[in-house]
């Protein structure tokens, strides 16, 4: 059997406030929405610019950064996994989305990227 890859690597501005839930035990995790912008030319030639939002997920831990330190309009780049979830949303129907699980979370400057 060949080995199979689930890899995201996303560079973007956190959208708005991140989440931080302190555990029973006490670990906490972070959510926040990531959003990334492409640019492509359309069928005219004219520059398009696409934003996507993606559902991010930390767990506290040695590679991500304090917690309280990441706010709306931060740049980040953040490496992790895709996973598939089930949800059902405050009307009671069910749904089905993705979240990346981060085992790396970085901020950088303008410089760096």
């Amino acid at each position: 059997m060949r080995k199979s890859v689930n890899r995201v690597e996303l560079k973007g501005n956190v959208g708005g406030e991140p989440r931080i839930t302190t555990l029973e035990d006490g670990g906490r995790v972070m959510r926040f929405s990531l959003a990334t912008n492409e640019l492509f030319k359309n069928r005219k030639g004219e520059p398009v610019e696409e934003t996507t939002w993606h559902n991010v997920v930390v767990w506290e831990g040695k590679s991500t950064p304090n917690l309280e330190v990441v706010k709306r309009g931060a740049f980040l780049v953040v490496r992790g996994t895709l996973k598939q979830v089930k949800f059902v949303t405050k009307s009671g129907v069910e749904r089905e989305g993705y979240e990346v699980l981060a085992f790396s979370v970085k901020e950088v400057g303008n410089s760096e990227v």
